[in-house]
């Protein structure tokens, strides 16, 4: 990424202790994608000098910083590894390109208004699943599927994201991808489990991939959450791990 999209903190003496990407999550300032630039701090250490300077923020960053900042009192919301696909190295397979989807299903641009994704979303991450909203219908659309749409939560929509529809034009599944900071990234796939279709996630992936290689996109990487089953799937996509990240709200300043 370009040295001028970071947020540098520093310490009293003038040393960049942190670095991250600034943006905004659960109604909150959000530092994604945070490292740490002084290699002589330990998690406890990094742990204080996040507490002090971004109090009730949601901090994205490695592991041993985000469970040091549980133990001082932060509130887990996502434990997730970040994949990557090579396009370039590993182009996608001839065949993955306009593949036609099953049982009479279309695929369409990702045009369509949050509404007529939220029934196959809301589906697709039931309160038995990991990544499941615990928010009501109206919280959903206004803080997830809305945003996402719009470009407001992670990045502009890129044009190799697809819908799938049914005979009646009704969404049943997705693949959003997105420009995160410059990234391609795969924010979303879903289906919807009680109208069928089982594998229509990884076929629509697939198609997307296979677009965005066809433009050029040299990679395109995504967050998989600690427990989620699609793991398995990414992995047999061509999807390599790269990094292992918690999410957490850091405590208000007392």
């Amino acid at each position: 990424m370009p040295e001028t999209d970071w947020v540098v903190r520093y310490d009293g003496s003038g040393a960049a202790v942190l670095r991250f990407q600034q943006g905004e999550r659960e109604g909150r300032p959000w530092a994604d994608l945070l490292e740490l630039v002084d290699d002589s701090l330990d998690a406890a250490g990094a742990a204080e000098f996040v507490r002090a300077e971004l109090p009730g923020w949601v901090v994205s960053g490695p592991p041993e910083l985000g469970l040091r900042l549980l133990e001082d009192g932060a509130r887990k919301l996502r434990h997730a590894h970040t994949f990557r696909r090579d396009l370039r190295a590993d182009p996608p397979p001839a065949d993955w390109a306009g593949a036609p989807l099953r049982e009479g299903l279309r695929a369409v641009p990702c045009d369509r208004a949050p509404e007529e994704l939220l029934e196959s979303w809301r589906a697709a991450f039931d309160p038995a699943h990991v990544d499941h909203f615990h928010g009501d219908d109206t919280q959903a659309l206004a803080e997830r599927i809305g945003p996402l749409l719009a470009g407001r939560a992670i990045g502009p929509v890129l044009p190799s994201s697809l819908l799938a529809v049914d005979a009646e034009d009704r969404v049943v599944g997705g693949a959003v991808l997105t420009d995160r900071n410059g990234l391609p990234w795969v924010a979303e796939v879903f289906r919807h489990p009680q109208r069928g279709y089982r594998g229509l996630g990884a076929d629509l992936l697939r198609r997307a991939i296979a677009d965005a290689a066809g433009h050029g996109v040299a990679d395109v990487q995504l967050a998989v959450s600690e427990g989620n089953p699609a793991r398995r799937v990414y992995e047999a996509l061509g999807f390599v791990l790269l990094e292992t990240s918690l999410t957490v709200i850091v405590p208000d300043a007392a």
